[in-house]
């Protein structure tokens, strides 16, 4: 019987890597009349209309005692379609204030923010996000996690005679991890105010591969990369969950995003994690 040949790919998600075809993948492609009737995104902003380019003030502030005294009159001046996107990017960063305020990856959704202003459409990488991925993967203990189903798959298809894995028994461990519940930053606190929850939450795509592997008389270790992609953009479902639709930062994040006088780029953002594993006989 054959033995597998590594580095090689043991898993991946159903959900496809670079699904740019994706509908969270959409943008500038909603009216404004559309974003106001089916998704209510009336008074998102504090600061700006960005359906007539005006500044806001006390006097059309929907939370204002001052709200309404003018009716549907606004104070403040007409700004362009940029210097409008400025204010409502700068308007987000605050809203994510309690979203991100402690930790090491705080400042991550600046960094995200402004890569979504540049609307380049690029990938977005981070050591951060790598560190924060491969913490996630090497803390998660709960049941059927997915680092530990895949090591206890490794340890049971070692052929020690032979010392390595039989290549046939590969598809064992594929099936082994679809059992798992693989990483996401999803946590009941800690990920709500770290930056995570916020920035990456769930992960649309993963893949495990196997690099190495070197099996002696009673022993094991293995090298396993662990590649994720997260879509950064919203989808018309998205918007209409509450947990997003409560939100001014959501709701001013789909508008920059679906709006068709603004279309600013969504992204994907790639992680990578390589954690050792071993056993014994």
């Amino acid at each position: 019987m054959t033995n597998a040949v590594f580095p090689q790919t043991v898993f991946t998600t159903q959900r496809l890597f670079n699904d740019y075809s994706a509908n969270d993948m959409r943008y500038g492609d909603i009216s404004g009349d559309r974003l106001k009737r089916e998704f209510g995104l009336k008074n998102i902003s504090t600061v700006v209309d960005p359906y007539t380019f005006t500044r806001l003030t006390a006097f059309d502030n929907p939370q204002s005692r001052f709200a309404g005294v003018y009716r549907s009159t606004h104070r403040g001046g007409t700004v362009s379609n940029k210097e409008c996107a400025r204010l409502l990017f700068k308007e987000m960063l605050t809203c994510s204030l309690p979203y991100s305020f402690v930790g090491p990856y705080k400042y991550l959704i600046n960094q995200m923010l402004k890569h979504f202003q540049r609307s380049t459409g690029t990938p977005f990488s981070n050591g951060q996000i790598n560190n924060a991925y491969h913490r996630k993967l090497r803390s998660d203990h709960t049941a059927k996690n997915t680092r530990s189903i895949m090591q206890e798959a490794i340890g049971l298809f070692i052929d020690y005679k032979s010392k390595g894995i039989p290549q046939d028994k590969l598809k064992d461990i594929k099936s082994a991890v679809e059992g798992s519940i693989l990483p996401k930053f999803d946590s009941l606190v800690l990920d709500k105010i770290n930056g995570m929850g916020i920035t990456i939450h769930n992960i649309h795509a993963t893949k495990i591969d196997i690099i190495s592997l070197h099996v002696s008389e009673r022993n094991w270790k293995a090298s396993v990369r662990f590649t994720g992609q997260d879509h950064v953009g919203l989808d018309i479902d998205d918007i209409r969950k509450k947990e997003f639709n409560q939100f001014q930062f959501f709701k001013i994040w789909f508008v920059l995003q679906r709006f068709e006088k603004f279309g600013f780029r969504p992204f994907l953002t790639n992680m990578e994690a390589v954690i050792d594993m071993e056993g014994h006989y």
